[in-house]
């Protein structure tokens, strides 16, 4: 099975959408996100069917925040996904009834279920309004960053 980033991609889209004041469009999101506007609309339909987020159509319309970043956890947003596997191993199957590729398949995936589980615990203990925070913490320490003169002159030098 192919990893996924799409819960990766639509909680990078969330993050945008929380610090915009007013609608951002399908085009401005696809664009940040490197896709296409569609690719973009289809990620955000479970979102949108989950009260997470809100579209308008029209001009000056877009993608908004529905819910409170502190009311939504990392689980809601991949459960909006379909709760896409976050875990995968590949089985050996074509052989169902070896006794080894049984046990082997077995134990896998009992593993994998354990690691499923406590993930997704984990992705229930984090809300999008931490993520935000944490957005905000590193920009503004970013912006200080470039204040200071000393930078900037490294900056500079760093040019030339």
């Amino acid at each position: 099975m192919k990893s996924s980033s799409r819960l990766s991609d639509v909680l990078h889209v969330v993050l945008h959408l929380a610090h915009a004041d007013a609608p951002v469009t399908s085009e401005v999101l696809a664009r940040a996100m490197s896709t296409n506007p569609v690719v973009l609309r289809r990620l955000m339909a479970g979102l949108r069917e989950a009260g997470i987020v809100t579209s308008e159509k029209g001009h000056g319309g877009g993608w908004l925040m529905a819910t409170p970043l502190e009311n939504v956890t990392l689980h809601d947003v991949h459960q909006a996904l379909g709760a896409p596997a976050l875990v995968s191993l590949g089985f050996r199957e074509d052989r169902p009834e070896c006794l080894v590729a049984q046990v082997v398949n077995e134990s896998l995936r009992n593993a994998m279920e354990a690691a499923e589980t406590s993930l997704l615990s984990s992705l229930d203990g984090v809300t999008l309004a931490q993520l935000a925070k944490r957005f905000t913490s590193r920009m503004d320490a970013q912006v200080r960053a470039h204040e200071n003169p000393i930078h900037r002159l490294e900056d500079h030098h760093d040019q030339n």
